[in-house]
C-alpha cells in the first residue's frame, strides 16, 4: 500500500487576508484613542466588517491586542531595518527611525502589554527583541561616527521616545500629535556629540527598561 499523500492545508483567501488586516488597522487606531477596553462591536464596525468576521480571526480580545502591539513592533522593525540600511549620515539614519517609530504610535499601545495579556508572549517577546538588538546597532554606529552621545543608551532612548509620542493627560489625542515631531527633533539635538552637559545617574539598560 502506498502512504497516503499528506494535504496542505489551504491558503487563507486574498479576502480573509484584507478583513484581518483591516480589523488589526481600526483595532489600532481605536486603542490608541480610547483605550484596550474598547467594544469589539466598535472595532468591528469600524473595519467594514462584521462581530463573527472579528471572533473568526481573533478569538478574544487578548489575542487582537497582541496582534495589534506585534504589528506595530513589526513596523517598527522595517523602520530599523531601513535605518540599518542606510550608507550615509548616521546620526540622520537615526533620526529617521526615532520620527517614525513615533508615528507607530507604539507609546499608546506600551500599556496594554503590561495590563492587559501575558508580556511574555512568544510572539510579543521575538518582535521586542528584535526591535531592541536593531536600536542597539543604529544608536552603536552613530556612537562609532563620533555623531551620538556616548552617554546615552537604547532605554534612554525608547523611553524618551515613548513619553514624547503620547499627547499630554487631558488633551485630544489627535490634536497633540502635531507637537510630537517638533520635541522629538528637540531631544535629538540634545543626543548629539559632543555633549555639552554630564547627564546625571547612568544610561537606561535595556533590563532595567523591561523591570520599570
Amino acid at each position: 500500500m502506498t502512504a497516503p499523500t499528506a494535504r496542505k492545508a489551504p491558503r487563507p483567501r486574498a479576502d480573509a487576508l484584507r478583513n484581518r488586516e483591516r480589523i488589526v488597522t481600526a483595532a489600532r487606531e481605536m486603542f490608541v484613542e480610547h483605550g484596550p477596553d474598547v467594544p469589539l462591536d466598535e472595532i468591528a464596525r469600524r473595519a467594514g466588517v462584521g462581530n463573527a468576521t472579528v471572533y473568526r480571526n481573533f478569538p478574544d480580545r487578548d489575542a487582537l491586542v497582541r496582534e495589534v502591539v506585534c504589528s506595530v513592533m513589526d513596523r517598527t522593525v522595517e523602520a530599523a531595518e531601513l535605518a540599518l540600511a542606510e550608507t550615509g549620515d548616521a546620526f540622520a539614519a537615526l533620526e529617521r527611525f526615532v520620527h517614525a517609530a513615533a508615528d507607530e504610535r507604539i507609546s499608546a499601545l506600551c500599556p496594554m502589554v503590561s495590563s492587559t495579556f501575558d508580556k511574555h508572549h512568544p510572539d510579543l517577546e521575538a518582535s521586542r527583541e528584535s526591535v531592541e538588538q536593531l536600536v542597539e546597532e543604529i544608536m552603536g554606529r552613530a556612537k562609532a561616527a563620533g555623531q551620538l552621545r556616548p552617554d546615552v543608551g537604547v532605554g534612554d532612548l525608547l523611553i524618551v521616545v515613548s513619553q514624547l509620542s503620547r499627547p499630554p493627560a487631558g488633551t485630544d489625542c489627535m490634536r497633540g500629535d502635531r507637537f510630537v515631531h517638533r520635541h522629538l527633533q528637540l531631544f535629538l539635538d540634545g543626543l548629539r556629540a559632543p555633549a555639552r552637559s554630564a547627564l546625571p545617574g547612568q544610561a537606561v539598560t535595556i533590563r532595567e527598561l523591561r523591570d520599570c
